[in-house]
């Protein structure tokens, strides 16, 4: 799904024209880019939990030539999935699923 496709999806569900749906949806992301730029949480209940991470600087490897590199410090950003959104994902798998015999 793309953001034309959210501001599609808002179009025909709450009656917004296209151009107040698209404003809406950037407005949205721009809320939550700059709250994720502060260092701060996310977090949309029934959803997840988007949260900046501090990686610090370590050794990596080139892969083609093996020499060692430094890679520089940096921020990721993670999400975790609300257990409603796991529960919702997983409620559209096939409900008989084949048992495996216990490992020992």
């Amino acid at each position: 799904m793309t953001k034309a496709d959210i501001v599609e999806q808002i179009y025909e569900r709450v009656g917004f024209s296209k151009k107040e749906s698209a404003e809406l949806v950037e407005r949205i992301f721009d809320i939550i880019k700059d709250t994720l730029a502060d260092g701060e949480k996310v977090k949309i209940s029934g959803f997840g939990n988007f949260v900046v991470r501090e990686k610090n600087a370590r050794k990596g490897r080139n892969p083609q030539t093996g020499e060692e590199i430094r890679l520089a410090a940096r921020r990721v950003l993670t999400f975790k999935p609300s257990n409603v959104l796991k529960d919702e994902l997983n409620d559209e798998l096939p409900s008989e699923t084949p048992e495996r015999p216990p490992s020992y």
